[in-house]
């Protein structure tokens, strides 16, 4: 019965440590994918060293100490009692003294090293983050580019990101890239990471944000400089507007307009909607194909609870046509 007692007690162990090399690797801490994520990993890994370290030395101890001192048989009388070893103290003090130095160190040394401000520096990706609920919005000051969603940046190259929140407290955190940071409303947070190959990085809100924070994804897309460069000039040439899909703009100027930019402005209410028809998801929530578009026109509060998309009044011409228009957008 002890037995079965003590299996059930270790099963949420268990449970975890099987679940632990679950999920996307696209969003792992400990598959890096750049120097700033590289050097916490290596934090981790040392921090984990040394706790390993320390739990074997005791297990040691505690195993010897209960074979060399155990009762023997015959025993009857008290063993005798010794109290206090100098040398012993001594060696139990400073270990762990030496060992918190040998963490402290290196924590110190990358966590100022990260937090430098890289954003005049020559050859740096300048990026403004803003934070909503329940999206994120990406500024390139040096492009005149404002976009949402999706972050792009060139491989091999440091990004320098000012992050901030528009309504409340949220967490920027790209794993594969580096920690996380907060984004707090009325003051700017600083932070730089790097890829070193090409892909695309999922992010996550990391902070309890309202109904929907588990739904507040973004990507990182790093692509070659040249790929880069040829996003940036795609971003600030207009979409063209075809006889086709002049109804569908007409209806997005007369219903969306007020909150959603489709340039180089600044976000109003709603995201940039720059290149909506080249992103993959719709919302970061709905895979991006014109269903799930019309889907989330019409009942947004049903894909993303919370959200502060508002139920537009169109007719199921309307829907359509808007949809062919946002589709251009590209």
């Amino acid at each position: 019965m002890n037995r079965w007692k003590l299996l059930w007690r270790l099963m949420p162990l268990l449970a975890v440590l099987a679940l632990a090399g679950c999920g996307d690797p696209s969003i792992s801490a400990i598959d890096p994918q750049g120097p700033v994520a590289s050097e916490q990993f290596f934090l981790m890994k040392l921090s984990l060293a040394v706790m390993i370290f320390v739990f074997a030395v005791v297990m040691i101890i505690y195993i010897y100490v209960l074979v060399r001192y155990r009762k023997k048989k015959g025993q009857d009388q008290i063993p005798k009692q010794v109290e206090g070893n100098h040398v012993l103290e001594i060696i139990w003090t400073v270990i762990p003294i030496l060992l918190l130095i040998v963490i402290a160190v290196p924590t110190i040394k990358y966590t100022f090293e990260h937090s430098k401000d890289l954003r005049e520096e020559e050859g740096v990706v300048h990026i403004k983050v803003t934070a909503h609920q329940f999206w994120w919005q990406f500024e390139y000051p040096d492009n005149n580019i404002n976009t949402a969603q999706d972050m792009y940046i060139p491989v091999g190259k440091r990004v320098a990101l000012e992050l901030t929140s528009s309504d409340v407290k949220h967490s920027f955190w790209v794993p594969a890239l580096a920690g996380k940071i907060d984004t707090n409303p009325g003051m700017s947070n600083i932070m730089h990471l790097q890829a070193d190959k090409p892909g695309i990085y999922r992010g996550k809100c990391a902070e309890l944000c309202g109904a929907s924070h588990s739904l507040m994804d973004f990507k990182v897309v790093a692509v070659s400089e040249a790929e880069y460069n040829q996003w940036v000039e795609g971003k600030k040439t207009p979409a063209k507007v075809t006889a086709d899909t002049a109804k569908g703009e007409q209806v997005f100027k007369d219903n969306c307009l007020s909150c959603h930019a489709v340039g180089g402005e600044g976000a109003g209410l709603g995201p940039n909607l720059n290149g909506f028809a080249n992103r993959t998801e719709v919302a970061g929530v709905l895979p991006h194909d014109a269903a799930s578009v019309k889907k989330w026109i019409q009942d947004p509060q049903a894909q993303k609870p919370g959200t502060k998309m508002p139920k537009v009044n169109l007719n199921e011409d309307q829907v359509d046509q808007l949809v062919k228009y946002l589709e251009t957008l590209k």
